[in-house]
């Protein structure tokens, strides 16, 4: 069963028998904004706008990101984190857009996976519906096992959304929810670094 984290809450990535993960997806769905216009004659005309936000992930070390994966670098250097590809408008049911990770394959030097989401398209998160960012063991079927809604609407265009991080116990996630500015990942580095210092 999954769990719907808060911002800031954290789950174990370890299965209920005890056994770590190896590989999970990370997956992002959203709905293109309706707006409701009067019509000529008195009636209602629902449009549907089209937006495109992208998932991205950047593979950190303890200083900060070392290489992001996006819709224009569908591969880690060393194929242990792939993208399956762009989605420019929403549509449809369930991930919209997802990165697959086999934790097992990273490389030592990566710390923390972050997960962030940017509006391409320049639209602020209050301009988006139902966005959510959500984790699944991809070798369970896709069991789902954690998911964080986007509850904070606002005049940002970027979203720290949830980091995978290495730890003692293996590896553990954790949902940001943290509001930034920027239509593409690289813009986001700065606010990514600063993160991990204040871990």
């Amino acid at each position: 069963m999954a769990i719907n984290l808060g911002k800031g809450q954290s789950i174990n990535l370890t299965k209920q028998d005890g056994a770590s993960l190896k590989n999970v997806r990370m997956g992002l769905g959203w709905d293109a904004k309706v707006i409701e216009k009067k019509g000529l004659f008195g009636g209602i005309k629902r449009i549907e706008r089209d937006i495109d936000l992208d998932a991205s992930a950047l593979l950190c070390d303890a200083n900060g990101p070392q290489e992001i994966v996006y819709f224009g670098q569908l591969r880690s250097r060393d194929g242990s984190v792939v993208h399956t590809g762009d989605n420019r408008t929403g549509a449809g049911d369930g991930d919209d857009e997802s990165i697959k990770v086999d934790l097992t394959a990273l490389p030592a030097w990566v710390q923390h996976v972050y997960f962030v989401v940017n509006s391409y398209t320049g639209e602020t998160f209050s301009e988006i519906d139902n966005a959510f960012v959500r984790v699944v063991d991809s070798d369970n079927r896709d069991q789902e096992l954690a998911r964080y809604s986007l509850s904070a609407n606002g005049p940002f265009t970027a979203m720290l959304m949830a980091r995978v991080s290495r730890g003692p116990q293996g590896w553990a996630f954790t949902a940001l929810g943290e509001p930034g500015q920027g239509r593409v990942a690289n813009e986001l580095v700065a606010l990514v670094a600063r993160n991990i210092a204040g871990a």
